[in-house]
């Protein structure tokens, strides 16, 4: 059996510009890591991300959990695919305020058409926990 080809960071960062929607574009995404098992994305914080009381808004963190976690389905997968998500669960523990977030997604079971992924989300200099998210996505 032939190994999965490795994804790296700039791979993938790659990935995200040529093939996501400008308004997930505009969120300013960094890949930082991509492993077999896990992806990380930074997401800075600035005023177009902000709702009321100076706060980034929960549509901001839901689209970097799931982009992460199509990321991460990616790097699982040694290719680039057009993943469509059938289902995203966001959890908003604290406000999210600081310089930007941190989204970790990790794979929880990549089958033939389902694929099953997690996100944590934190502040990047407290790393305290912002959000949490479950999606299931269908692969092509």
């Amino acid at each position: 059996m032939a190994s999965k080809r490795v994804i790296t960071p700039d791979t993938a960062q790659s990935f995200l510009e040529e093939n996501f929607a400008e308004w997930v574009l505009a969120l300013n995404l960094s890949v930082i890591a991509t492993e077999r098992d896990h992806t990380v994305i930074r997401m800075p914080l600035a005023p177009h991300l902000a709702r009321v009381g100076g706060i980034v808004s929960g549509q901001a963190l839901a689209a970097l959990a799931d982009t992460t976690m199509v990321i991460a389905a990616i790097s699982h997968s040694g290719e680039f695919k057009p993943y469509a998500t059938t289902d995203l669960h966001t959890q908003f523990l604290r406000p999210g305020v600081g310089t930007a977030i941190l989204c970790r997604a990790e794979i929880v079971r990549a089958g033939r058409s389902l694929v099953f992924a997690r996100a944590d989300m934190t502040e990047e200099s407290s790393n305290k926990a912002v959000a949490c998210a479950t999606a299931t996505f269908l692969s092509p």
